[in-house]
């Protein structure tokens, strides 16, 4: 047996391979340039053509850029609630899904998750649903779409809003349709670790005519004309650099998410040798973009917890991270909205990882990250 790289042994990799790795073109560059000798820096010609180009991308009727992913859904929910009013969301995501619902005025109610999927569980959803729930906020996590046929029947049945937290999900399909078409509110992130990135920055899409114009006017302080504000709003505007990288990224974005998925069906073929180890599981009829390649782990088949794991791997230089190692009915900040227990996100909190997927790896990087699993794998296996 090889010695760990965290026990003295030789590293698998001997540079380090990063969980994410942004690529940006010369074009990007001098479309950077462009943008600076302008002098227009902030919410121009540039962001407006990159909201055109992404609404046509995705099949939607209207969409907004923001300043980040937060910006999207704080103004959709802004958008959608009143005070008190409760918004569904699962336990197992980004803090931003649910804190953004209390800085809007409502509350968040969380609903568990399914344990192969990691996505919403649309039992638990309608479980959850009281006289005060607006909206359900499905989180397409990883670029896993949720089941949205049932989330969609339900919201049917009882007259709610769909906010898709798609932040992860650029290109993820369901059945050929993609999550940014959906009728009520669709988030996308574009942080540096996501599939295309703007630095920092977001959109949101619709096909609701009063929420986009709604939406519009919450992102830049309520202004209908300068120095003319018909609702209080915020500054959410997205720059013209962020939307000058955000058109070539655009470009890219086919490419990028086909480089993701065959990189990781190459991983999920490594890893079907490896007990205790398992792939999230895709939805049905879901085109998975894999903004993160995410494994769950069987604790009882290793002498070693998740966290252990992970250092052990980026001994081997393969950075793995954690998705999310609380969930968000054990954190502190929303502890007081966390009126009962969610069990598989709980649980799934402790034995979830994430590794190398992004477009830039080639096949000696692949190879490295799956005998960098097997090296450690076999080091802590019962």
């Amino acid at each position: 047996m090889d010695r760990l790289a965290l026990k003295g042994g030789k590293p698998v990799s001997e540079k380090k391979i990063p969980i994410a790795k942004p690529v940006f073109t010369e074009e990007t560059i001098r479309s950077i340039s462009e943008v600076l000798k302008s002098g227009l820096l902030c919410q121009g010609p540039k962001t407006a053509q990159f909201e055109e180009e992404f609404r046509a991308r995705v099949g939607a009727k209207y969409a907004f850029a923001v300043s980040s992913g937060t910006a999207a859904l704080h103004i959709a929910y802004m958008s959608l609630l009143k005070p008190g009013d409760e918004v569904i969301v699962p336990a197992f995501t980004f803090i931003a899904t649910a804190s953004t619902v209390v800085f809007s005025g409502g509350r968040p109610v969380f609903a568990d998750i399914d344990e192969e999927t990691l996505t919403i569980n649309p039992e638990d959803v309608e479980r959850k649903i009281t006289s005060k729930t607006k909206a359900i906020a499905p989180v397409h996590l990883f670029g896993n779409a949720a089941k949205m046929k049932e989330l969609a029947e339900i919201a049917e049945d009882y007259n709610l809003y769909l906010v898709n937290d798609a932040a992860q999900a650029h290109g993820t399909r369901i059945n050929g349709r993609d999550v940014g078409s959906y009728d009520d509110v669709n988030c996308y992130s574009f942080y540096p670790t996501k599939t295309i990135t703007t630095g920092e920055g977001g959109i949101v899409t619709t096909n609701n005519k009063n929420l986009y114009e709604k939406g519009k006017l919450i992102r830049n302080h309520g202004q209908e004309s300068k120095h003319l504000s018909s609702k209080l709003g915020l500054n959410y505007r997205m720059t013209e650099i962020a939307a000058a990288i955000g058109l070539e990224q655009l470009k890219k974005l086919d490419e990028f998410v086909e480089k993701r998925r065959r990189n990781a069906k190459i991983l999920t073929e490594g890893l079907q040798g490896i007990k205790g180890l398992r792939p999230q599981k895709t939805n049905e009829g879901v085109y998975h973009s894999y903004s993160y390649y995410t494994v769950l782990m069987s604790l009882d088949e290793f002498e070693c917890s998740r966290d252990e794991f992970i250092e052990a791997l980026k001994a081997e230089n393969i950075e793995g991270m954690v998705y999310y190692p609380i969930p968000l009915t054990k954190q502190p900040a929303l502890k007081r909205y966390a009126k009962s227990r969610c069990p598989v996100a709980e649980d799934v909190s402790k034995r979830v990882f994430s590794i190398p997927v992004h477009s830039s790896l080639t096949n000696e990087d692949l190879d490295k990250i799956l005998k960098a699993i097997v090296k450690v794998s076999t080091y802590y296996k019962k």
